[in-house]
């Protein structure tokens, strides 16, 4: 298949609503994602630069211990266990349905919407 023809596919699913590109999220066409993707990839970048590796890495790690407070350890043990099922083709949740692992989602909300 041509890079071209590829391209056309991927367009075409991307005017589908289907995310072709990783972190094209909502673009409505294959352009649309890779623009999307490449800027939101240049603004973490930027943020890095800004605070450094430390205080980037710190950011994040700030990120983490908001949710586990949102969503309570148990929660917050769920998610990291689902995320560790995923592969590159298939997502935790996927990989946990077909292989019979019970995952509890309601743990993944924030205990004010409970």
């Amino acid at each position: 298949m041509s890079s071209e023809q590829e391209r056309r596919e991927l367009d075409a699913k991307a005017k589908q609503g289907e995310t072709v590109v990783p972190g094209g999220t909502g673009g409505k066409s294959l352009e649309a994602q890779e623009h999307l993707a490449e800027g939101r990839s240049r603004g973490g970048q930027t943020r890095k630069e800004q605070l450094g590796p430390e205080g980037y890495q710190e950011l994040g790690s700030k990120g983490g211990q908001t949710r586990k407070e949102q969503i309570g350890h148990e929660g917050y043990q769920g998610m990291g266990r689902k995320g560790g099922l995923s592969t590159t083709d298939k997502s935790g949740g996927e990989r946990a349905a077909e292989e019979g692992i019970e995952i509890d989602e309601s743990k993944y909300k924030t205990r004010d919407d409970r």
